[in-house]
């Protein structure tokens, strides 16, 4: 058995597409995961056991639009692949204040990102930077104030979800604590 991380984009924000974790979490346990743990409201969970990736996130898009009537993006990482985007986030001076450092993990490799627009729309105080996984930023005049950020997925051109550094820490963490599988 592996370990994986499920990253859910669009769940419990303002009031729309709720979604309880405790129902969450109930619900991967009859797609047969084991081990399974949430962490805050916003759709973050690890888990144990035998999946395909790529097929076990539309399953579970599925399964909640077939129970709620919508359908959040579910993407999952192993725990290999999770701990690399994490541990490349570039810019060791945000962990100082992890609100300000923001990784957007990306569904696939972006093809034709606009690096130019991503470039014109950040603030004199903001680094960002793109990989075939990841989109980071550092927005030290916090993230509520970044024209970039509202942007990301619409220039990198691919679907992401994003996680500040004390969430996306947090669950790494979650993930070691599983423990060789």
């Amino acid at each position: 058995m592996n370990a994986w991380v499920l990253l859910l984009r669009g769940i419990n924000v303002g009031g729309n597409h709720a979604l309880r974790m405790s129902d969450l979490r109930a619900l991967l346990a009859t797609l047969g995961v084991r081990n399974v743990a949430s962490y805050i409201q916003s759709g973050n969970l690890v888990f144990t056991g035998v999946i395909d990736a790529r097929n076990f996130g539309e399953i579970v898009e599925d399964e909640i639009e077939a129970q709620r009537g919508f359908r959040p993006r579910a993407m999952v990482f192993s725990r290999e692949n999770f701990g690399e985007i994490v541990a490349a986030y570039p810019w060791p001076d945000a962990f100082g204040d992890p609100t300000s450092g923001h990784i957007w993990f990306l569904a696939a490799r972006p093809t034709a990102p606009d690096m130019d627009e991503l470039g014109k729309l950040a603030a004199s105080s903001e680094r960002f930077r793109l990989t075939d996984s990841a989109f980071y930023l550092h927005a030290p005049d916090g993230i509520g104030r970044s024209k970039l950020a509202e942007k990301v997925e619409r220039h990198v051109g691919v679907a992401a979800t994003a996680r500040n550094l004390n969430t996306s820490l947090k669950l790494r963490e979650m993930l070691e604590g599983l423990g060789e599988v």
